[in-house]
């Protein structure tokens, strides 16, 4: 193997224990979303994980240098913030 390919190697197995660290996260806020005493409790454990959902995208996109992964994190990060803002004020009880 030339020195091309032990670099994409070295930078796949890189990938890979980050995506394994990053679904360890997302499975122990699970549990916490699952337990969460009240609902704020679940919604910012929901927003956590589509905060590590996020990240993910952003180490992909860098993984395989492609910029359009890192574009759909942006939006979907805008969304995600979005509907916590709508989830945050239906809790509190105020209208939309």
């Amino acid at each position: 193997m030339g020195k091309e390919g032990c670099r994409i190697m070295e930078i796949v197995t890189t990938y890979l224990v980050v995506l394994g660290f990053l679904l360890l996260s997302i499975f122990l806020v699970i549990i916490r979303v699952l337990k969460g005493p009240t609902a704020p409790d679940r919604v910012v454990g929901l927003d956590t994980i589509n905060t590590i959902v996020i990240v993910s995208m952003i180490v992909f996109g860098a993984a395989t240098k492609n910029i359009i992964y890192i574009d759909v994190a942006i939006i979907y990060a805008l969304l995600s913030y979005i509907s916590t803002l709508f989830i945050a004020k239906y809790l509190e009880g105020g209208e939309f």
